[in-house]
This record gives C-alpha cells, structure tokens and sequence, in this order.
C-alpha cells in the first residue's frame, strides 16, 4: 500500500461519523461502546504526533427521540429543536469519551456558508488552527440550529471535506455504512465491485452512485463524490468505509476494504496553486531590501519590513508583494485589512497590540499563505 493510503502516514486527519453509526435508531442514544472505541482509535493517532478534527452527525437523530417527535419528516423548526436538544448530549459524549485519554474537546459550529465567506473562512481556521496547535481535538456539528438550507439539503460528507480543505488536511475518512465506492449498488447487484482506488472524478464514476439508504443517513455515494472532488482539488486524499464495527481507523490501518480517492498534489502545493493562479488581487504590499531577503529564505512577512500599503483590502484578501522599484515578488493572503496594516507597518510585532488595540497575528502574510514568482 502507498504511503498516501495509509492512515498513520497522515499529518492532519479529519473523521466523519454519519449518524446511522453514532445514533440508536430506535431510542435516540449514542453507541456508546461504538463510541469508546472510535475514542481508543483516536488517542493512537494522537500519540504517534498526528492532528485529529471530528466532524460528527447524529445531533437531529438524537435530539428527535429526546423530545419525543414523531417518525417521519419534520418541519423544519422541528428539525432545529431536535438539534440543539441533540447537540448537548451528542458533545457531552464526545467529551466523556475522549477525557478518558485526557484529550480535551473544542466544538466548532459551522455552515457551508463559513467556509465560503472569507472573513467568517478566516476565523473558523484560525479558530480550529488554535485548538489543534493547544493539543485539541474538534469536534465540528453542522449549526442545524440556525442553518435552513443546510438542514434541508445539506450534509456533513461535504461540510467534513471543506473543514480539510480549510484547514489543509491531508486525510479525510468518511465512516460510513458501506465499504466503498461499487462499480454498482451492491444492495440490488450482486456482480457490484468495490473499487480500491480513484483518482479522478469522471463521468463513469458518477455514475456508480446511488441514493441514500433510508433512515437517518442523508449523504448516500452522491454526496460522498461531491466531498472526493473538494478533497482532491484540495490535494487531500479521501477514503470511504464501513464503519460499522468497532475501532474503524485501527481497522482501516490494518488494511480493512476501502475505496480511496488519491489527489495529484499535496495540501500545501494545492493550497499555493489556488493564492498563486486563481484569486484576484485587492491591493499590494511594499517591501524594503531585508524583506525581500527574508521572504527569499522561506520565511513570513513581519510588519517592519513593510514601507507602503496599497489599495483597499481586508484581511484574508489576496494581495501583490512587491520591491519598493515596483517588482512583483508575488502574492499572499494578508493577515490584516489594509486599514490595520498600515498602523503597523514598519513597526516590531511586539508593538502590534499597542497599536491596534489587539493582539493580532504576529505576521502580515504567513509563509504558507505566500507564493513567490
């Protein structure tokens, strides 16, 4: 097996756990032993050193039972009440679970929609860069309570591969309730295939996916795709399995079926293609001669390298890097608006917060937000 299919190979890992898995369809409770194992799984990944975000469904199925809704469809301020009862009890698990091997939960709620808006982007990456730079493990729900569309046609497959991309993960492993992507659905053809590998989203492949089954699932291998093309495009590998039994990841280590879907580049190398060649430029960013060295031995951009600020930007928007003859150096993503930038240029990082009036980033453009012609 490749190195880019091996789960303890992976740097950042983000975990989807569909609800079928997490909730008793019955009573509304969490598979607790199910649960406890998934906890053992993790604490191993975090031991040999690698970072782990969790984005779990299961709050509307659990939530539904506890305040005793009917089966069927539910409106859709049923399906928020049933969320945010679903919500405290499902982190509440997570929480007791994952304590046992001293691993402290952060929950994170979020909507399509804050990976798409650039500032509220910036603030939830930066948020769950926090967290896992102070040895957390997120746990990230979809804010069903607040959220309309996404409770309607929403799911968690693509919301799990935009936090990886967010984040610049290298592995996303959508547990599932089926092994794999088939060459048909294996629940009506018996000649139906798993396919070990994918490597790129065509046509044939879209056409193996299926609906969801019924119950409380709402991705189905539909959904599944949507979230491989944003992965690979991301340059994070994905795999889908069963994850029905218990300790899933140990099981995928071990070699369990799978279907895994291998991008062409690394996150980072992706990360860098997507600042260098396809956001448009707010504004631009003057160096002085140090600056420029610095930025040429790999490192960030402080502020007292900078000597002018032009444009009207804000923070998080691409901007061009330049010599102060006006030679493009190239692009990144300022940490800063321009208003707040051009407080602190010039000026040492330990001034920034007497400065603004808060303790911002210490750099004007991080390294891995920078590329160079």
């Amino acid at each position: 097996m490749s190195g880019a299919k091996k789960i303890e190979n992976g740097r950042r890992i983000v975990v989807k756990i569909g609800s079928a898995l997490l909730a008793d369809q019955e009573h509304g409770t969490v598979h607790r032993a199910w649960l406890e194992a998934l906890a053992e799984d993790v604490n191993v990944c975090c031991t040999r050193g690698q970072e782990v975000i969790l984005v779990s469904s299961g709050a509307i199925a659990i939530g539904r039972r506890r305040l005793k809704l009917p089966p069927g469809p539910l409106r859709l301020d049923e399906n928020q009440a049933a969320a945010a009862a679903g919500m405290v009890r499902l982190a509440h698990a997570y929480e007791e679970v994952l304590g046992a091997y001293d691993i402290t939960v952060g929950q994170v709620l979020l909507t399509l929609d804050d990976t798409e808006n650039r500032r509220r982007y910036i603030n939830a990456r930066n948020t769950l860069e926090a967290l896992l730079k102070l040895g957390a493990v997120p746990l990230i729900n979809e804010n069903d309570t607040v959220a309309t569309d996404e409770i309607r046609f929403g799911d968690n497959d693509r919301l799990a591969a935009r936090v990886a991309a967010m984040v610049s993960a290298d592995t996303l492993v959508l547990l599932s309730d089926i092994d794999g992507l088939y060459t048909a659905d294996p629940r009506t053809d018996p000649a139906a295939a798993i396919i070990p590998e994918v490597t790129e989203i065509t046509p044939e492949i879209e056409a193996m996916a299926g609906a969801a089954p019924v119950g409380d699932s709402k991705g189905g291998m539909v959904t599944k795709l949507a979230a491989a093309k944003v992965c690979l495009s991301n340059g994070c590998s994905m795999v889908i399995m069963d994850g029905n039994a218990p300790h899933p990841l140990q099981r995928l280590q071990d070699g369990a079926p799978a279907t895994w879907f291998l991008p062409s580049a690394t996150p980072k190398t992706a990360r860098k293609r997507w600042i260098a060649g396809t956001l448009s430029p707010a504004g631009a960013v003057v160096l002085d001669a140090g600056a420029v060295q610095a930025l040429a031995q790999g490192k960030s951009l402080l502020p007292a390298g900078v000597v002018a600020i032009e444009g009207n930007f804000q923070r998080g928007d691409a901007v061009v890097v330049k010599t102060v003859d006006g030679r493009d150096l190239g692009r990144g993503l300022i940490a800063y608006g321009a208003e707040d930038a051009r407080c602190i240029m010039g000026h040492k990082t330990s001034e920034i917060e007497d400065l603004l009036g808060y303790r911002g980033r210490d750099v004007i453009i991080h390294r891995d937000d920078l590329v160079l012609d």
